[in-house]
């Protein structure tokens, strides 16, 4: 069994980034350098651009994370400050799966860009209401499911920052924040979803970490409504009373859906009909890949009895949990867990059948 890394952080967010970045120096850079290769290469991004001009796309959207997220740009300061990357190249790196929609719009307007041939099939999530689960306390849970070479990379980060509340965060090194619960019981994960109407703007991981900085829903959700958004991502936010919200947000335009009393799940394809208009296209493959896990996590989740080991098992079925193959090697990295009202935090590194989930509590 690989057990899940932890790194505690603590102190401002500058101190934070730059203990981050102290401790995996050689491998963020190793992560940073192939997100920004991937970044130019037309089968992901529809585009074939050069090194510098993917890096001058990153720098143009320093700006909206620093109107957006002060606080989490001095924490990617100190990380820059450790490691010597650019903060643009660490802003790839951090919400690369927004930034591919970025280069597929504006990446270089005097070429029509192409239908990439790999998808980003990322993520099973599902938001569980109290009402379908056994002790009556709603949980989170989803894969993280990315380029097989982002699995040596997972960490676990339990931060205490000054002035901002504990939290525990699901995450791949250099990055601020994936998955994560904090300690005023609100949770928040995702999963992807591709845009036609990328934009510069400011990266998913950034919007995770915010919402980690607040200590009520609603203000939790407002960070999702007040932002200029570089690429598309299916947000899911639950507080410890329960109360959740679905939201499929597009950079130029999001839809919420406020948890009932079945379990919402979402996989990478839209699934609001106005947004399907600023999708950007998926392969056949890629498209009944996605549909098929919706299915079968919907049809697991039809029950008012929901564990968290039941969660588990769903992140654990084979029609859920994918196993990298070529040519686009994605597979599930890991998974999360959370149960809000009781502060606890499931996790496990690599393919989910193949390991074993370790609690943490905040």
């Amino acid at each position: 069994m690989t057990k899940m890394r932890v790194l505690e952080m603590s102190g401002s967010f500058y101190d934070m980034g730059k203990q981050h970045g102290e401790t995996f120096h050689d491998a963020i850079h190793e992560f940073t350098e192939d997100r920004i290769q991937l970044s130019g290469n037309e089968k992901w991004t529809g585009r074939s651009l050069s090194r510098e001009a993917v890096l001058a796309l990153a720098d143009a959207c320093v700006l909206e994370h620093e109107r957006y997220a002060p606080e989490l740009m001095d924490e990617v300061r100190g990380m820059a400050d450790a490691t010597g990357l650019s903060l643009g190249a660490l802003i790839i790196s951090n919400g690369y799966t927004d930034f591919i929609d970025t280069v597929y719009s504006v990446g270089d307007i005097t070429q029509k860009a192409k239908i990439p041939q790999f998808a980003s099939d990322n993520c099973t999530a599902f938001l569980v209401p109290k009402e379908a689960t056994a002790d009556g306390q709603g949980m989170y849970g989803q894969t993280w499911d990315m380029h097989d070479t982002a699995t040596p990379n997972v960490v676990l980060l339990q931060g205490k920052p000054d002035n901002a509340p504990n939290f525990l965060a699901f995450t791949s090194i250099g990055c601020v924040g994936m998955i994560g619960m904090n300690e005023h019981g609100i949770a928040v994960g995702i999963n992807n979803i591709m845009a036609a109407d990328g934009q510069i703007g400011v990266m998913w991981p950034f919007v995770i970490r915010k919402i980690l900085m607040q200590d009520n829903i609603d203000d939790a959700l407002s960070c999702l409504i007040d932002v200029k958004l570089a690429g598309a991502h299916n947000y899911l936010i639950m507080d410890k009373n329960g109360r959740g919200y679905n939201v499929e947000a597009m950079p130029t335009r999001f839809h919420i859906a406020q948890l009932d009393k079945e379990s919402i799940v979402h996989t990478n394809h839209c699934l609001i009909p106005e947004n399907h208009e600023v999708e950007r296209k998926r392969t056949p493959e890629s498209q009944a890949n996605s549909q098929q896990r919706l299915s079968r996590a919907q049809e697991m989740l039809e029950r008012d009895d929901i564990t968290p080991q039941l969660l588990m098992e769903v992140t654990r079925h084979e029609e859920v949990c994918q196993r990298s193959q070529p040519p686009m090697h994605v597979e599930s990295s890991g998974a999360a867990i959370m149960r809000p009202a009781t502060g606890d935090f499931w996790a496990v590194w690599g393919l989910p059948p193949e390991n074993e989930y370790e609690h943490f509590t905040i």
